[in-house]
C-alpha cells in the first residue's frame, strides 16, 4: 500500500533529510558527481533547508510503502502551476507504482486548486526519469542551465504536463 505523509513535525523534516541523503548518493552520484551531490545535499536537503522551504509555501511528503518511509516528494504552487520540486524514491522500492501514485496525487491536488498543469526540472542526463515523466505525460518544453553557486550549474529540461485525468 502507498500512502503520503505531509510533512510537519521537526521528527518527519529529519527523516526526508536522511532519505535525500540515501537517495541522492545512490542515484545522482552517476549523473552529476560525488561532489556536486555533497554540494547540492548541504543546500537543498538538510533540515534547515527543508525547513526553509516549508516556509516559502513548499510541501513536503513522505512517501510510505507498506508504511515504510520509503521516499518523498516537494512541490509549491506558482501561478496557475503546481511546481514538481522532488519525487525521490530508494532505488530498491522503484518499480512498485509508488512515482504512478504520487503523479496521481498531484494531479487530483492541481484539480482541487484549479490549477492549469504540473511542471517540473529534470537533469538533462536523468534519462530513466525522462522516460518516465514522457510516459506520464510530460512534455519537455525548455532547457535550462542554471548556476547553483559552488561552481555547480543545474543542466535541466523543463517538463509540463497538463492537469487532465489521473492514469
Amino acid at each position: 500500500m502507498i500512502e503520503l505523509e505531509i510533512a510537519k513535525s521537526k521528527e518527519e523534516i529529519v527523516k526526508i533529510a536522511n532519505l535525500g541523503f540515501v537517495i541522492w548518493q545512490e542515484y545522482y552520484t552517476a549523473i552529476i558527481g560525488e561532489e556536486q551531490v555533497k554540494y547540492m545535499l548541504q543546500k537543498f536537503q538538510t533540515e534547515e533547508a527543508i525547513h526553509d522551504q516549508l516556509k516559502e509555501g513548499y510541501e513536503y511528503f513522505t512517501i510510505l510503502y507498506n508504511s515504510l518511509g520509503v521516499g518523498y516528494l516537494a512541490c509549491i504552487v506558482q501561478e496557475n502551476s503546481l511546481f514538481l520540486s522532488k519525487i525521490y524514491v530508494l532505488k530498491k522500492f522503484r518499480g512498485n507504482g509508488i512515482g504512478k501514485y504520487c503523479l496521481n496525487f498531484l494531479i487530483q491536488k492541481g484539480k482541487n486548486l484549479k490549477l492549469v498543469d504540473i511542471s517540473l526540472s529534470v537533469n538533462k542526463y536523468n534519462e530513466d526519469s525522462i522516460l518516465f515523466y514522457k510516459k506520464y505525460g510530460f512534455k519537455n518544453i525548455d532547457a535550462q542551465i542554471k548556476d547553483i553557486g559552488g561552481g555547480f550549474i543545474m543542466d535541466d529540461y523543463k517538463m509540463v504536463k497538463k492537469i487532465e485525468n489521473t492514469f
